[in-house]
């Protein structure tokens, strides 16, 4: 299962940095990916080391320079800072196993930090365009459609509440089963009706799977998996928020990167992912 933690209410804005800011962004992070693969395991004895420690803390504070602290761009990366590992049962007999679990975080970790420069490096873009006489952020926003992809299985009643939830904040839900199929196959309805400028996918447990030989899981329908994986390509991965329902197998592709539980509050936190994206969002309607 994916090791993801609701995110806090953000109560900052993310800082504003100047070109020469991003550009050192991106090497700070640089250097915390490099000194976590150049970390060595067989160091490890017990479920932390002061290296380790010191390496959490590097992180989260490259990450507060980067995306200023408790930001929703913060939140979605801070998993990056959880190296160590305690086991939640000691064995009489047996010595737990250390290793493995801090190299999968640590794989985790670079995977997230990874992803992060991909963000600054997507703002430098955007500074540069800027700075060529391309349109503002304010000019391209007031362009932005607004029209949502719901992606969705067979829990129709999320479907319906997430769809009316954007309706009522001036959205246009687009929910492909009541598009006309004109002897389109599934895909390309999808293609045709996928010209929006958000993706909502709910991962709802609507079917079992598992690997071979193993006991079967809760997971979201394979169309759910295929459209988020679409939507990503498509709009971008800040374009798109992944809503789940209940305990089911997220994608090892997935994992950790920051997802929305629907039993929680759910509707701020899409609120602020549209906001986020670009889109003016009434949140006097968001909290009724």
């Amino acid at each position: 299962m994916a090791r993801a933690k609701p995110p806090a209410t953000p109560t900052a804005s993310k800082p504003q940095m100047s070109r020469q800011g991003i550009e050192r962004g991106i090497e700070r992070l640089q250097d915390r990916i490099s000194e976590l693969e150049a970390f060595e395991l067989s160091t490890v004895r017990r479920g932390n080391t002061p290296e380790l420690e010191g390496l959490e803390v590097a992180i989260k504070d490259t990450l507060a320079r980067c995306f200023g602290e408790n930001t929703s761009t913060y939140n979605h990366f801070q998993g990056a800072a959880d190296l160590t590992y305690y086991p939640r049962f000691w064995g009489d007999s047996t010595t737990p196993d250390y290793i493995g679990p801090i190299e999968k975080h640590i794989k985790t970790a670079v995977a997230l930090l990874g992803q992060a420069q991909r963000t600054l490096k997507e703002d430098l873009a955007d500074y540069e365009q800027e700075s060529n006489g391309a349109p503002t952020v304010g000019a391209v926003s007031e362009t932005l459609s607004r029209r949502v992809f719901v992606v969705h299985g067979h829990d129709d009643g999320s479907r319906e509440t997430v769809a009316r939830f954007l309706e009522k904040l001036g959205f246009e839900a687009v929910i492909l089963h009541e598009q006309a199929n004109q002897g389109r196959t599934v895909i390309e309805k999808v293609e045709a009706f996928g010209d929006v400028g958000f993706a909502v996918v709910l991962l709802t447990p609507d079917d079992e799977g598992c690997v071979r030989g193993g006991t079967p899981e809760p997971r979201a329908r394979q169309n759910v998996i295929l459209e988020l994986g679409y939507f990503i390509g498509r709009l971008g991965r800040g374009k798109v928020c992944a809503l789940k329902r209940g305990t089911l197998e997220i994608p090892s592709d997935y994992a950790g990167v920051v997802y929305e539980s629907m039993e929680g509050n759910w509707q701020q936190a899409l609120g602020r992912e549209l906001q986020e994206a670009g889109h003016e969002i009434d949140w006097n309607k968001v909290m009724r």
